[in-house]
């Protein structure tokens, strides 16, 4: 796992903006139109290779393919699971019901515009309706293959590839308790993940419903902990066999832009994320209901050999955070934690569905990574 030994790194979540072209051609074969596979993996390697490219010209040292294959964060799982189908499953308004209910006139705007608004590919819900079996060899191939061709003989310290945590995969239909699902779930995602791993690079796991659980959902505190350490669990067991080293773990809040008021604190969850068998964590720390996330580590001690990947930089505003600001934000956490456990990062992902109104224009998302290379530049020079 990369480590800030001699001066503060920077990285960030991994999904990016996806160029026209090949949104077009994502959304042509979702709908069943004959689409020229290898002209579709060609805009996907030349969209790696260009996203690549300006993550390091941007200054980034750990990097991402951005996520330029997939229709979404979690919802390119229906290409890369058996046993799912389409159905009714659990919808935007199940899962954020408090934040929405507290701002409904305020949340109907945002989900049209926003997070779905504009999206290539149209988001479905998954049921799980008969055996969980991996299917997706070929799709991991060719993004790993695409990510490779594009970043040469870079160490997996130097590039990530996300997946998405066995609890987003879609409901359950089939299996007779959620533990027996999450479970079978948890070993064909292992596929997934032990293939990012052979390829030489790091896994990242996105992990933001175990967030949303004890923020959103109206349950007991107690009923929240015991649905959460199943999620726990079944990370766990997709990762039996994986370095810990090679493992970071992203939680968010799901919600870009927003009131964001039912935001469960960082206190609240730190235990639990801890206990996930990864080697870096990756959380939100820059935007106003979460900066001062830097005091939960004044009291919780951290494991050992454990990096932190604190935000940096929001996705949830299009305002260009000034490099003395990032240098702040780095230098608490590093005064609570050492520096050399931290590494700079953002909030979260800055595109995560294939759509064509990304929230944060791709242009100021390059600023935004410019000043978080010279944050960090300016933090080091405050630390060394």
């Amino acid at each position: 796992m990369r480590r800030s030994i001699d001066r503060i790194h920077t990285t960030h979540v991994g999904s990016l903006a996806r160029p026209t072209a090949l949104l077009d051609l994502m959304r042509a074969s979702a709908a069943g139109e004959l689409v020229d596979q290898a002209k579709l993996d060609d805009a996907q390697r030349e969209a790696v290779a260009d996203v690549v490219a300006k993550q390091r010209a941007a200054g980034l040292d750990v990097i991402s393919d951005g996520e330029q294959g997939k229709a979404g964060f979690f919802s390119y799982i229906g290409q890369r699971l058996g046993g799912f189908t389409p159905g009714a499953g659990r919808t935007t308004q199940d899962k954020f019901r408090a934040e929405i209910e507290a701002f409904p006139e305020y949340y109907e705007a945002y989900f049209k515009r926003a997070m779905t608004g504009g999206m290539a590919i149209p988001m479905a819900t998954l049921v799980c309706t008969g055996p969980v079996t991996y299917i997706g060899h070929e799709q991991i191939a060719r993004d790993l293959a695409a990510l490779r061709a594009a970043v040469g003989d870079a160490d997996p310290d130097e590039v990530f590839v996300c997946a998405v945590a066995p609890s987003g995969v879609g409901d359950n239909e089939y299996y007779r308790d959620e533990d027996e699902y999450l479970t079978a779930v948890a070993e064909a995602l292992h596929v997934e993940y032990q293939a990012i791993i052979d390829a030489g690079f790091t896994l990242q796991i996105d992990e933001p419903f175990l967030t949303e659980e004890f923020s959103y959902l109206p349950a007991s505190h107690a009923e929240k902990l015991e649905t959460v350490e199943l999620y726990v669990d079944a990370i766990n067991h997709s990762l039996e066999g994986i370095p810990r080293d090679r493992v970071r773990l992203h939680t968010c809040y799901g919600i870009n832009e927003g009131p964001r008021l039912h935001d469960a604190p960082l206190a609240d969850i730190i235990g639990t994320l801890l206990s996930i068998d990864a080697g870096a964590f990756s959380f939100e720390a820059a935007n106003p209901r979460h900066e001062h996330s830097y005091h939960v580590f004044e009291t919780v001690k951290l494991p050992p050999d454990t990096v932190l990947l604190p935000g940096v930089i929001s996705h949830a505003t299009s305002i260009v955070e000034h490099p003395d600001t990032i240098a702040d934000r780095i230098v608490r956490f590093a005064e609570v934690v050492g520096r050399e456990n931290v590494v700079a990062s953002a909030d979260c992902g800055f595109s995560s569905q294939a759509t064509y109104i990304p929230e944060i224009h791709p242009k100021i998302v390059w600023a935004k990574f410019e000043a978080l290379a010279e944050g960090a530049r300016r933090a080091t020079a405050r630390l060394w």
